[in-house]
């Protein structure tokens, strides 16, 4: 097992395909796929060391440009739920009668997402900050392009947010996985 483990990332960090493999799983995890893309970054790292900035920049890259998918994904879902939700309350004889097509916003929000809500208004931007966060991050991105925050200013917080978790966390898993 040991053996595969280790062809397998002499594969990835091949110049050819390292930093694009890094690039391409740092995209899809952060998306709303579960994927983690810092055993790949490691993995990189542990077989070239000499490319740590490169490793970290371009996972970075990939990882902000996932999450600007994932606003964007929010704001077309929003798009969408809305138009529907106005054929169906005009009567429309076109209007889908699809029962999973929602005719009003759910009338009772649990308490904690009425405070999500107020807490994403109340920070905007700012809060995509958080979006290196596990399980909750790569949804509030998600969230945010429903909320129809700024794209730009919350691509420029989720990059720095996650340049900052692949910095400390491939510092991290490289000082307790050492070459």
């Amino acid at each position: 097992m040991e053996a595969w483990i280790q062809q397998l990332l002499t594969w990835l960090a091949l110049p050819q395909f390292g930093l694009s493999t890094v690039f391409v799983v740092a995209l899809i995890s952060a998306t709303l796929l579960p994927l983690g893309s810092e055993p790949a970054v490691a993995g990189l790292l542990h077989l070239n060391p000499d490319l740590f900035w490169q490793a970290i920049l371009v996972a970075t890259a990939g990882n902000t440009l996932g999450g600007a998918i994932s606003w964007w994904t929010g704001a077309l879902a929003r798009t969408a739920w809305y138009k529907a939700r106005r054929l169906r309350h005009a009567g429309d004889a076109a209007a889908p009668t699809n029962p999973l097509i929602p005719t009003a916003p759910p009338n009772k929000q649990s308490r904690h997402q009425r405070m999500a809500r107020i807490w994403l208004r109340k920070f905007g931007a700012k809060a995509c900050l958080l979006s290196w966060l596990p399980i909750v991050g790569d949804p509030l991105c998600a969230v945010a392009g429903w909320l129809r925050l700024p794209f730009w200013p919350c691509v420029f917080y989720m990059a720095i947010g996650k340049f900052l978790r692949y910095l400390v966390m491939t510092a991290t898993i490289l000082h307790f996985w050492p070459s």
